[in-house]
């Protein structure tokens, strides 16, 4: 299934930089994404919130308090207050359109963090000509529909929690063929997962080879421990997000599995 999809084209393990990699620098950041770029990451990972008046943004929180100079919630500011606000006390919050048309041969995870945003992000994809080049995600299933809808044509995308929740199920154990067809004729073609949630296991050998089962790929966040890096490369992982991405990169390496970008931004 993942072939159908230019987004995952590339040789694998998938490298991500989350939010551009947020252990090196300030997150979701213009700086923190060329970094990202100029170590070799062809994947930026990135979280799409909408101001008052419709702007949308790269960034993670519903508001500004944590990581700017600036306080209040994005989605009930206007851009021109939200544009003063300053991601370190130095850097301004990047526009996805921006992100999108810095890097024309760089392909990046969205994550839909509001309603609000599903409109501009359409936009932007549309604007941009980034349909192969995104790859949506959300912990809302409505709002990843609803997203899915709004570009108006098949856009790459990842499971969303009820059918993370079915795969993880029918990873479990036998009984669960019907489960399986819906998710293999879904038309979704990975399964972004954390290693574990609320004390249980997701990320298994079993869901891996669930998952490879009706063609889709596991990709798993947000990892930035090399030795659990290296297992989970072992467990045959299609993908893992990092804030690390030095030090992903330099586990990739080690295992002959880092494959850089190439070709200029």
């Amino acid at each position: 299934m993942h072939r159908r999809f230019a987004f995952l084209d590339h040789p694998g393990p998938l490298a991500f930089a989350h939010r551009g990699g947020a252990a090196e620098g300030r997150e979701n950041t213009m700086g923190a994404f060329a970094r990202a770029v100029e170590l070799g990451y062809t994947y930026l990972e990135t979280d799409a919130h909408a101001t008052a008046d419709g702007v949308l943004l790269a960034f993670h929180d519903h508001t500004l308090d944590r990581v700017t100079d600036r306080r209040g919630r994005i989605s009930r500011l206007p851009y021109r207050e939200v544009r003063q606000a300053r991601i370190g006390g130095r850097e301004e919050i990047p526009l996805i359109e921006d992100l999108l048309g810095a890097w024309p041969g760089v392909r990046f995870n969205i994550d839909v963090k509001e309603s609000a945003a599903i409109v501009p992000l359409a936009q932007a994809i549309r604007r941009t000509g980034a349909y192969d080049r995104v790859c949506l995600t959300s912990f809302s299933d409505l709002r990843l529909a609803q997203a899915r809808r709004a570009v108006g044509r098949e856009i790459c995308s990842s499971l969303g929690p009820r059918g993370i929740a079915a795969l993880r199920a029918a990873a479990g154990g036998g009984g669960y063929g019907r489960l399986l067809a819906g998710l293999a004729g879904s038309g979704v073609p990975c399964a972004q997962v954390p290693i574990g949630f609320r004390g249980l296991r997701v990320t298994t050998r079993s869901l891996v080879r669930t998952a490879h089962a009706i063609g889709m790929q596991v990709h798993v966040w947000t990892v930035d421990d090399p030795v659990t890096m290296a297992y989970l490369l072992d467990l045959g992982v299609d993908g893992i997000m990092t804030d690390n991405i030095s030090g992903l990169r330099d586990v990739l390496k080690s295992r002959g599995q880092w494959h850089p970008r190439t070709t200029a931004p």
